[in-house]
């Protein structure tokens, strides 16, 4: 097995003391930290999010295997950065205001970076003029989570902010979360739906325009 395929499974398996072993291995063998992103780490996440979408795996597994990937994937930001590698896209995640939920958000963050996308992280409880002010900062997507029944509506109050703020053409938004569903989406004018966080790759990448890179 390559050290390349190595990476991948020890991604898959959430191991993190093999993924980032196994990134350094593949960086002193002179491999490309592109390649390493491109050829081991986001296929890992492509696979991790197909076996939670076909029922071979769970919230958990996702959780452990985008903890390895971030482990690796920090380990070449450095050099994707030095070696000029744009993202995907950026997207903007937070939970909306009123809502101090962060695990769903938190984890749709790691499977988003995971696929090539950067990530600005607003937290938890965001104002609808956060939002604004990230797109104006250059987030193509933003992904608004909620958990509660009673703070959805933020996340209509949100796109009306984004429309009065003049920026609703300039972005894509994505909504979810467990009170959210497809036709509340529409409902408010969102672009996107997603029920968990494989999904919301599919999502985010299509929205995007670069659905055909990521087969998640």
């Amino acid at each position: 097995m390559s050290t390349l395929d190595e990476i991948r499974e020890s991604v898959i398996e959430g191991n993190v003391n093999t993924t980032t072993s196994g990134v350094e291995q593949a960086l002193a063998e002179g491999v490309e930290a592109a390649t390493i992103l491109n050829t081991a780490l986001i296929p890992a996440m492509t696979e991790v999010g197909q076996r939670f979408e076909s029922g071979e795996s769970f919230v958990p597994d996702m959780l452990i295997a985008a903890r390895a990937m971030q482990a690796g994937l920090s380990l070449l930001k450095p050099l994707l950065v030095e070696g000029g590698v744009e993202p995907i896209g950026i997207v903007a995640v937070g939970t909306v205001r009123g809502d101090l939920h962060d695990i769903g958000k938190n984890l749709v963050a790691m499977m988003l970076e995971g696929a090539g996308f950067a990530i600005n992280d607003l937290g938890v409880d965001v104002a609808p003029e956060i939002f604004v002010e990230a797109v104006r900062d250059g987030a193509g997507v933003v992904a608004m989570s909620a958990l509660l029944t009673t703070t959805i509506p933020s996340m209509k109050t949100t796109i009306e902010a984004l429309e009065s703020a003049g920026v609703r053409d300039q972005v894509k938004v994505m909504v979810g979360g467990a009170p959210v569903t497809q036709a509340y989406a529409e409902q408010i004018g969102a672009d996107g739906y997603s029920a968990d966080a494989s999904s919301a790759v599919r999502v985010a990448t299509q929205l995007t325009g670069v659905a055909q890179l990521l087969t998640i």
